[in-house]
């Protein structure tokens, strides 16, 4: 009687995920399918898919060739892959020594790292800005990974640091009694157990930072270090602005968004889950 009354939630559940995913995905749909368009299809009919007389690809001949399209793309990655990279080494690092060790201040110490969360890093623009005029890091990329990295370690250290508080004192003791330093214990013990946390993470910092058009604004607008979110403005004028290249550049920065899903998805969902779970 249990599997009979189990299936019919199995199917209600697949179904409902099933309608959220369509919700989710309609509007990059909508956008992929008009980056193929002419600039009359597009506004005629937008949810049409695209036709013998409707397929273009003008936009994404003009996104080739006006610009450096490759570059702000290669600029996007390169920022995005070191700020993900130093959130999760540096946030992973914090959220231990929060979690492992006990000192006076830590919990003052845990919520002054978690401070990041409620007050957003715009506020501080034109200190930042200064700051980078000062160190002379303006139009550069080292400049957005320092900014990311810092904008991303708050929610990472607050996330990293309940699921590591999870592991088992056992291991980590039984590791010190074979000689292993907190060093091997931290990448060899925790960090493995720890993964879906990682993955989960590194899905929702990259979101924000690959998508980010403010800071690229104003700490690196120079043409050699435009991220591809401001490398498509160019193609957004004051009167006039050319759709079907806005269209094509977005459909092609959202591809790598949706590899890193495809990459972490077993990962993410096994991190929600288990953050749901406590």
């Amino acid at each position: 009687m249990a599997a009979r009354t189990s299936l019919p939630r199995a199917i209600a559940a697949h179904a409902v995920l099933l309608s959220y995913t369509i919700i989710a995905l309609f509007p990059v749909f909508v956008i992929v399918i008009n980056s193929f368009k002419s600039r009359r299809a597009i506004f005629s009919n937008p949810l049409a898919l695209p036709t013998r007389e409707s397929f273009d690809l003008v936009g994404y001949h003009t996104v080739l060739q006006q610009g450096d399209f490759l570059l702000y793309f290669q600029n996007s990655m390169i920022v995005t892959t070191a700020s993900l990279f130093f959130v999760l080494l540096f946030g992973a690092m914090a959220a231990f020594a929060l979690s492992e060790y006990r000192f006076r201040g830590n919990l003052l110490m845990g919520l002054y790292l978690a401070l990041g969360i409620m007050i957003p890093i715009r506020l501080g623009t034109v200190a930042i800005l200064e700051m980078m005029v000062a160190s002379g890091l303006v139009n550069t990329l080292f400049a957005l990974i320092l900014i990311y990295t810092a904008q991303g370690l708050p929610l990472a250290i607050f996330i990293l640091s309940e699921f590591m508080r999870s592991v088992s004192d056992d291991l980590k003791n039984a590791g010190r009694i074979d000689g292993l330093s907190e060093y091997r214990i931290f990448f060899t013990l925790v960090l493995p157990l720890v993964r879906p946390a990682m993955a989960t993470v590194a899905v929702f910092t990259m979101i924000p930072i690959w998508n980010d058009l403010w800071f690229p604004l104003i700490i690196a607008p120079g043409e050699s270090t435009k991220t591809i979110t401001l490398g498509a403005q160019v193609f957004i004028g004051q009167f006039v602005t050319n759709w079907n290249a806005v269209l094509a550049a977005l459909s092609l920065s959202i591809l790598p968004v949706l590899v890193l899903y495809l990459i972490f998805s077993r990962q993410l969902i096994r991190g929600i889950t288990a953050g749901a779970v406590k």
